[in-house]
């Protein structure tokens, strides 16, 4: 497995999209992703709702977290 930083746009994508699919299960990820075509997306609503109530402390931290787990 690659680290975080040494990801190409193709391996990214790929494991986005497992993960997505692991989250949703196949039929709702593409319902997902099919939302993106169809309406505009207010990507700093989306980002003030995944972060509301959070600290740029606490998001750093789970970021450092996150990606010292990955090297593992």
């Amino acid at each position: 497995m690659s680290e975080v930083g040494e990801m190409d746009d193709a391996e990214i994508r790929a494991r986005g999209l497992e993960a997505l699919y692991r989250a949703l299960r196949p039929a709702r990820a593409h319902k997902f992703l099919a939302m993106f075509h169809r309406e505009p997306t207010d990507y700093v609503e989306i980002s003030r709702r995944l972060y509301e109530g959070q600290s740029i402390e606490e998001i750093f931290d789970r970021a450092k977290k996150e990606r010292s787990s990955q090297k593992l």
